[in-house]
């Protein structure tokens, strides 16, 4: 009997590997593709260009600062596989006028056709204890963070529901994925993002357009050492516990994902563990990842006790640390 259940069980696997193509989004080609990427001058969103303009894509760098696009075009240049190939450069904010944003992707359509992908990868980061962060930080990530992504997409959506084809990637963070200590600012931003993304998926997937939400890790970036100059002591012992990543792995994991319609883009053994334990009502791409879910959540909740007795017990430690140095102090 119990033989009998075992061989019935793996029958059903194999049955869902089977039929979970067939139901998955046809996979977009990058060829030919008009790319639109936000805080594309630099970082993981300047890898994701480079990595989409291998594929033949044309690009569009959308960033604030005029110097560091046009560094950046020089650099995806490198990488054409044709000379057909464009990459256009438009400066502007994405966060801060709706109007202008609806603009410049009027623009760029203009020049290079219907976006059939839009990365929003402009963001920011600071950390710090909440008690001493300005609440200026807070409406300042939420307004990069989140409306910085809502403005563009809000632009391009309408267009790739018409034409029944599109990608919108969101880049959030792991601090997207669970708070830590330090980062009452920048998580509560990036958690933000998710919400949206799962919203829009539901609105969107009639209309053969899908959405990814990317969870990188601590990545080798500007904005990441920018962030480490700022960054308390335990966000930083906490952040130590894993390696960082390079943004080029990143971005062609993103792309990958993004290309194949996966909801969810996560690096590394850690970052699909932290993605299973915090699927919750997130869409799936395909029936064997919501069986994989399924399979893993225990054991990844075992994993992830072991991890916040871990971060705890460093908050801990510090505080410790700082009450001994203010009573030495008082002494002095």
């Amino acid at each position: 009997m119990l033989l009998l259940a075992a061989a019935s069980l793996v029958a059903f696997v194999l049955l869902l590997y089977m039929v979970s193509p067939l139901i998955s989004p046809k996979p977009l080609a990058l060829s030919g593709a008009h790319v639109v990427v936000t805080g594309g001058s630099s970082g993981i969103g300047k890898c994701i260009a480079i990595e989409c303009y291998k594929q033949g894509a044309f690009i569009t760098l959308v960033a604030r600062n005029e110097d560091k696009l046009l560094q950046a075009k020089k650099e995806i240049e490198k990488h054409s596989i044709n000379d057909k190939q464009v990459v256009l450069c438009i400066s502007v904010d994405v966060s801060q006028d709706y109007g202008q944003v609806e603009n410049v992707m009027k623009q760029a359509q203009e020049k290079l056709g219907p976006v059939d992908m839009l990365v929003n990868c402009a963001g920011t980061s600071l950390a710090g204890k909440f008690e001493d962060l300005e609440v200026s930080t807070f409406e300042r990530l939420m307004s990069v963070n989140y409306l910085g992504s809502v403005y563009p997409s809000r632009a391009v959506i309408t267009t790739m529901k018409e034409r029944r084809v599109g990608r919108v990637v969101f880049v959030s963070s792991q601090a997207g994925q669970l708070g830590l200590f330090g980062y009452t600012a920048y998580s509560s931003s990036k958690f933000a993002i998710r919400g949206l993304a799962e919203a829009l998926q539901m609105e969107v997937k009639p209309y053969n357009v899908y959405v990814t939400v990317a969870y990188p890790p601590d990545t080798d970036t500007p904005g990441f050492a920018k962030e480490n100059q700022t960054k308390p002591l335990e966000t930083r012992l906490i952040s130590e516990t894993t390696s960082v990543c390079k943004p080029e792995q990143v971005a062609k994991q993103i792309v990958k994902d993004a290309v194949q319609g996966n909801f969810n883009s996560s690096i590394g053994s850690d970052g699909y563990m932290l993605s299973s334990l915090t699927c919750g009502m997130a869409p799936v791409t395909s029936i064997t990842e919501g069986l994989q879910q399924v399979v893993t959540m225990g054991l990844f909740r075992t994993i992830a006790l072991f991890y916040l007795g871990s971060f705890d017990s460093i908050v801990r430690r510090c505080m410790t640390q700082k009450a001994k140095l203010e009573t030495v102090d008082k002494t002095a």
